[in-house]
């Protein structure tokens, strides 16, 4: 019997593992429309960006009475009177401005009580973009992938394009910087005057 304890703390320590990494709520963005697919009902949440949010509106927040403000790099949606976005799929906010996934991080999500919900972007790349969208206008392509994500997030994609230096499609200056703007001047030097 005593054979069979190490067995089991081996099966706990791997199925708490496995759980370890599931998450309450996923994003994606499609557009400007930031949407979510969550088990729990969304009480609160709040997320930092980086000056790409000028506003945001309408969506489950709205249909359920939160107060969103945006600030120059918060926003921060939540009700006074206790209401909630449903589980499942929908758009939560919808959000105005030069808005991208790179832009927009830091995610914390509330439940119910003030639980705190984990909270992340779905597969699928970092531009925003959305390849199926279902009846509901809601962004469906989070495990749509069939395969493996290269490093510019895009599915059994070959990454990098050759000659440029990272996924934006941006090169390499005469100085090695990545969308740099050095150039050879008539002498023949890299930044000279």
């Amino acid at each position: 019997m005593t054979f069979l304890r190490p067995l089991f703390s081996i099966f706990i320590l791997m199925l708490t593992f496995s759980f370890s990494y599931a998450q309450d709520v996923t994003l994606t963005l499609d557009g400007g429309d930031l949407n979510y697919s969550s088990t729990a009902d969304i009480y609160g949440f709040q997320f930092n960006h980086d000056g790409c949010v000028t506003g945001a509106s309408g969506g489950a927040a709205a249909d359920n009475g939160f107060i969103v403000s945006v600030s120059s790099n918060v926003v921060l949606g939540f009700s006074f009177s206790g209401t909630y976005m449903p589980a499942g799929s929908e758009t939560a906010v919808t959000l105005s401005g030069d808005v991208s996934q790179d832009c927009i991080s830091d995610f914390v999500f509330s439940g119910e009580g003030g639980s705190p919900l984990t909270a992340g972007w779905g597969a699928g790349g970092d531009d925003g973009s959305c390849d199926d969208v279902d009846e509901d206008g809601v962004c469906d392509d989070v495990d749509d992938c069939v395969g493996e994500y290269d490093e510019c997030g895009t599915c059994n994609g070959s990454g990098i394009a050759d000659g440029t230096c990272d996924c934006d499609g941006n090169v390499a200056d005469c100085a090695g910087e990545c969308g740099g703007a050095a150039v050879v001047d008539e002498c023949g030097l890299c930044a000279g005057d």
